[in-house]
């Protein structure tokens, strides 16, 4: 318990300086994003008015950059995210609650699957190390190297211009309205499946490569001799005994990667026009917009510090040493 509550401390004050690294970040940029606005809109404003636009988005210069960081800091334990400039006026918490859902459906389920299919493998590939299936680690090799991005343009000439057997962009199909239909279920997943293909290919060679290499550092230790010695069943020595402990660095890593799933995969959303997160996130980038940056950086850093805590908590269940305080 003693351990956890140390985590939870430092994970508050990581919290803080990612809401404070959060808010001066965006504000170092070049470029006026008011501005950009207007251009956008292609308005013409009086200086008044444009002076209330600064100070509606929090950028009134004459209350200084102190006082616009407590602003926001109060503004976030109301819960306000404030408005977006490149979907003006929606609130940047609208905005985020309607991209979320797609990037977690999309890169969440293609995680998840990935970590399971690598880690399987990787115990049958580290406990029978030294046969054929050792050859398979050339080709997990490349898989691993090869950007999601690289792998997402190959896969739309091949499966959506050469052969069209999925489409090469959006979510749904277009004329659909979203809800709990077959017709709309089918076509989403429809539209998932050639990226989260992607995803699931590019990223489950890293992990059956790591967890291989651990359980064949792992195999090697007194315990598991001590329990083959013993006559063990082989299925119990693997799993019960070389998988558990090998496993664990997997955990951290797999932790991580749950926490960034909130932030997607900005350029393969961004290749497949997938309106999840990432591509959001492109958008605000490339229109200056403060708010919906800070909101979606906010996000993902909860994210990772909420998975790292899920995982402090698996930890201290899977290995009894980490109970101990000291």
């Amino acid at each position: 318990m003693r351990f956890l509550l140390r985590r939870l401390g430092l994970y508050l004050l990581t919290l803080w300086a990612a809401v404070t690294i959060n808010f001066f970040i965006p504000r170092l940029m070049p470029g006026d994003p008011v501005q950009s606005l207007l251009n956008r809109f292609q308005g013409q404003m009086s200086s008044d008015a444009k002076q209330s636009l600064y100070v509606l988005f929090g950028l009134d210069n004459e209350r200084g950059l102190v006082m616009q960081y407590f602003d926001y800091l109060r503004q976030l334990m109301r819960g306000d995210l404030g408005l977006s400039f490149a979907f003006f006026p929606t609130p940047v918490s609208e905005v985020i609650s309607q991209a979320l859902p797609w990037t977690l459906g999309l890169v969440g389920v293609a995680t998840i699957i990935s970590f399971l299919l690598g880690t399987a493998g990787g115990v049958i590939l580290g406990w029978r190390r030294g046969t054929w299936a050792d050859g398979l680690l050339p080709v997990t090799t490349f898989f691993s190297a090869v950007p999601y991005f690289w792998l997402g343009l190959i896969a739309i000439t091949a499966f959506s211009v050469t052969w069209k057997i999925f489409p090469s962009a959006n979510t749904y199909d277009a004329g659909l309205t979203p809800g709990l239909s077959w017709e709309f279920i089918t076509s989403v997943v429809y539209h998932a499946t050639l990226p989260a293909l992607t995803v699931v290919i590019s990223s489950v060679s890293g992990w059956m490569l790591g967890m291989r290499n651990m359980m064949v550092t792992v195999t090697s230790e007194d315990y598991v001799t001590v329990a083959q010695a013993k006559g063990l069943p082989e299925r119990k020595v693997m799993l019960g005994y070389a998988a558990r402990n090998a496993v664990l660095p997997q955990i951290s890593g797999f932790a991580l990667s749950l926490g960034f799933i909130a932030s997607g995969t900005l350029v393969m959303e961004k290749v497949f026009s997938y309106q999840g997160i990432g591509f959001v996130l492109f958008q605000a980038v490339s229109a200056k917009d403060y708010p919906l940056m800070q909101g979606i950086f906010l996000i993902i850093t909860l994210s990772v510090l909420a998975a790292n805590i899920l995982a402090d908590a698996v930890y201290v269940f899977l290995d009894p040493r980490t109970r101990q305080d000291g």
